[in-house]
């Protein structure tokens, strides 16, 4: 199996662990986390780092195909340093599972992007993983593959 891909499993199996203290699921918890979706597409779109900030984990762990491993301060800079410049950033097809304190998020990911005056259109099938720390939901996880 692939590394990424374990480390992956490995994440989403340690955040469904049931913690008897906050596994109650909310019955808002799909509502927001559609909610925190939008902000996720707006802040790439927008370039708000300062928003992905606040909506990354400290654990953050990106993996995209042909690209390096990313964590939050990667992902984080990326975005600040305006090197990359989103025109389209919209997903579909979204399905979310809630699992106590954990969520998985998954669905289809166009965009399109400029980087160095190129564009380039992009679609990926994603896999993105929220955890509920103190009441908030954090993205600790995301995996995209092209389709």
């Amino acid at each position: 199996m692939h590394f990424y891909l374990k480390c992956l499993l490995a994440i989403i199996a340690i955040a469904v662990n049931p913690i008897p203290v906050r596994s109650q699921q909310y019955p808002d918890d799909k509502i927001e986390l559609t909610r925190l979706e939008k902000v996720w597409n707006d802040a790439h779109l927008h370039g708000d780092a300062d928003t992905l900030d606040q909506l990354f984990a400290d654990d953050l762990v990106v993996t995209m195909s042909a690209m390096r491993l990313l964590d939050k301060k990667d992902s984080v800079g990326i975005v600040r340093s305006g090197r990359v410049k989103f025109r389209r950033y919209e997903t579909s097809e979204l399905r979310i599972q809630v699992y106590g304190n954990a969520a998985v998020v998954t669905g289809l990911l166009e965009r399109v992007r400029e980087v160095a005056g190129q564009s380039a259109e992009d679609k990926y099938r994603f896999t993105k993983v929220y955890v509920r720390k103190s009441n908030t939901w954090l993205v600790v996880a995301w995996h995209a593959s092209i389709p």
